[in-house]
């Protein structure tokens, strides 16, 4: 049986293993407000009853032990707030940074809010620099800091320099366990420096070959160290070119040149050059599902850090930005439709066909958002590229616009008899795609220049767009042609 497999929970389903430990909290808190009323009312505690909450305690500390971190995380992130905090206390020492680590940020930061300051010490020391200075990033300044002067001096530093790096650049992320060896140094002693060692760096497939200054001069694969004759050199075999990336490069560039190149690590220098660290195949692939997951929930206008179970009022106002936006665009899309009030009423069939219009253009709209958002994250927009895309966005539209407004067209005449009509909501179907084409463009790379984020912004802008140039369009060849 592999690690992998011993570390599986033993239920299949984590949903059914979820729905269980619930249940349990659930009889227990049941339990304590009987055992308490019993106790207000005069009685005596029922010594049975203490006995069976201890004993449901016991058997949920140990299916919880059974449990990886990250699954004990989606439990967690899966729990009211209450009943959270009930598990999370059920959970071993030892084993709290590793679930911390898994967490959501906005779990992460409740649970370890309501710490003492001696468990946050003692749940972060086991972990390594990076991943401490990740839990605490979580926490406020003040009770940062008293963790960070409990920590031992190492530790201190290196978790202060993670610290130091913005959010989003490699240096933010970078793991400083690595194995550096100089470029004159014989193979032979190289194996000899892997001997000593107790155990080598996650993800390591590589050494780094270093000057004297430290300074980076390539990596040695661990295959070519292995083959090779010992008293080669290690600058005889080594990779010269290396991929490497400086502290303030962007982790997106990182994320990018990982799935390239096929990495499994990275050297991470400073701008002398010199080796501070390196990045590693698990941590780009955190950072694509973070991505992901931010993406998804910006797309709706939602923040990243909201917890499911947050309080009401904070996540109310989370949205109201978005709702009010959306909001002022409906209005203005009811206004345009309003300057046409005489048309619909002399044509009653318009106001049945307006939303066929707007919605195709709205989904036309948003696959170019989703292809524009794509190329800007890969930097694959340059000026050539750009109106390369355009043009061929037109196309697409054009085509797309000639073929579904046709059927469009050919419904309505069989519907309502009229080739005039027809005719006008085939033309609107088309004019509106190239405008949601022109839209699904221009509105993301509008945004990304002016500082936005063009996937939290881009879909609310274009549903705008494609609802009040379609009602405009439609109705405006109506009001020409119909009436």
């Amino acid at each position: 049986m592999t690690e992998a497999t011993e570390a599986r929970p033993h239920h299949r389903h984590l949903e059914q293993a979820r729905s269980q430990i619930i249940e349990l909290l659930n009889r227990q808190s049941v339990e304590r407000e009987w055992m308490a009323r019993s106790t207000q009312a005069g009685g005596k505690p029922d010594v049975v009853a203490a006995l069976i909450t201890r004993q449901q305690q016991a058997a949920l500390e140990t299916r919880l032990s059974q449990f990886h971190p990250s699954d004990i995380a989606f439990v967690l992130e899966s729990l009211p707030p209450e009943a959270r905090q009930a598990a999370w206390r059920l959970v071993r020492p030892e084993r709290r940074g590793a679930v911390l680590l898994e967490a959501a940020n906005a779990v992460c930061a409740g649970l370890v809010q309501n710490m003492p300051l001696e468990e946050i010490i003692s749940a972060v020391r086991p972990l390594a620099s990076q991943d401490i200075a990740d839990v605490l990033s979580e926490l406020p300044e003040e009770l940062r800091q008293q963790v960070l002067e409990r920590l031992d001096r190492g530790d201190q530093a290196e978790v202060r320099s993670a610290l130091s790096f913005p959010d989003g650049s490699v240096g933010a992320v970078m793991a400083m366990d690595f194995l550096s060896v100089r470029e004159d140094t014989t193979l032979e002693a190289v194996h000899r420096l892997l001997r000593r060692q107790k155990q080598l760096p996650p993800h390591t497939s590589e050494i780094i070959v270093v000057d004297r200054a430290g300074a980076l001069r390539g990596v040695l694969a661990l295959e070519r160290l292995l083959l090779q004759e010992p008293e080669t050199l290690v600058h005889e075999v080594m990779t010269p070119n290396a991929t490497y990336f400086y502290t303030d490069d962007p982790v997106k560039d990182a994320v990018a040149s990982f799935e390239k190149y096929g990495l499994i690590s990275a050297p991470v220098v400073s701008l002398h050059q010199q080796v501070v660290g390196r990045i590693t195949v698990d941590t780009v692939l955190d950072e694509v599902r973070q991505r992901a997951d931010s993406e998804s929930l910006r797309q709706v206008g939602l923040s990243e850090d909201e917890d499911l179970f947050a309080p009401v009022l904070p996540s109310a106002k989370n949205r109201w930005p978005w709702l009010g936006l959306n909001l002022l665009t409906a209005f203005a899309a009811s206004r345009v439709i309003g300057a046409f009030e005489e048309v619909i009423v002399q044509l009653v069939a318009l106001a049945a066909l307006m939303p066929i219009v707007a919605s195709i253009g709205g989904n036309t709209g948003n696959q170019t958002v989703a292809l524009v958002i794509r190329g800007l994250a890969l930097n694959q927009l340059g000026p050539s590229q750009l109106r390369a895309m355009l043009r061929k966005e037109f196309a697409v539209a054009s085509v797309n616009g000639l073929m579904w407004g046709g059927a469009l067209g050919l419904a309505t005449l069989l519907i309502y008899q009229q080739w005039a009509l027809a005719l006008v909501i085939a033309a609107a179907v088309l004019l509106n795609l190239w405008a949601a084409a022109a839209g699904g463009v221009f509105i993301p790379l509008t945004l990304q220049r002016f500082g936005r984020d063009p996937v939290m912004g881009s879909s609310v802008l274009l549903t705008a767009l494609t609802d009040s140039m379609g009602f405009f369009i439609f109705l405006g060849l109506a009001a020409i042609f119909l009436v």
